[in-house]
């Protein structure tokens, strides 16, 4: 499977790696805790079994719009079957229409069936994960948010970037030359 993601601005990128880091040291799932090199901070916009031509001509384009400035609205919980703690990103005009974007350009040359339906324009909440756990409710009933540093109030999304999870390998995704 491939991810398209985007990448945060030098300090929006450092506020996460601390919240990761206070989530740690307070003993509770952490991404800091993921020690893979691909681990940084990001947004994931969609995933498709391949990047095909089409859906890499169309990702161009999309990273042509980049930077998009946006601002993080504060902690979200998820239960799905894994328990997330995330940062909520503002899910306006600008970051619904890039997100909508990338979904028709996956959507546009991979079977329906394996694509994620909370990728879905309609069902798609933007967040940047602080932690995630297969325990489900973990973050339930914590006073998490007073571990955390606040959110910075704005925030650039700055690079497209897809991530292979069979291989592991990264690969910027930049507009056509």
């Amino acid at each position: 499977m491939r991810t398209v993601e985007v990448l945060l601005d030098e300090a929006a990128d450092l506020a996460v790696r601390e919240a990761w880091r206070r989530l740690a040291d307070a003993g509770l799932p952490s991404q800091a805790r993921h020690r893979s090199p691909t681990n940084s901070p990001h947004l994931t916009l969609a995933a498709c079994p391949e990047l095909t031509a089409p859906i890499r001509w169309e990702l161009a384009e999309v990273a042509a719009t980049l930077p998009l400035p946006t601002r993080f609205l504060g902690v979200v919980r998820f239960e799905r079957p894994t328990s997330v703690l995330a940062w909520a990103l503002d899910h306006d005009a600008a970051l619904a229409a890039l997100q909508r974007r990338v979904w028709e350009a996956v959507a546009s040359d991979s079977p329906p069936e394996t694509l994620n339906p909370f990728h879905e324009p309609e069902r798609w909440s933007p967040h940047i994960t602080l932690g995630r756990t297969r325990r489900a409710g973990a973050f339930a009933g914590r006073r998490v948010p007073e571990l955390l540093p606040a959110p910075p109030l704005s925030v650039r999304l700055i690079t497209l970037r897809s991530f292979d999870t069979e291989t592991g390998a990264l690969e910027v995704l930049g507009p056509r030359p």
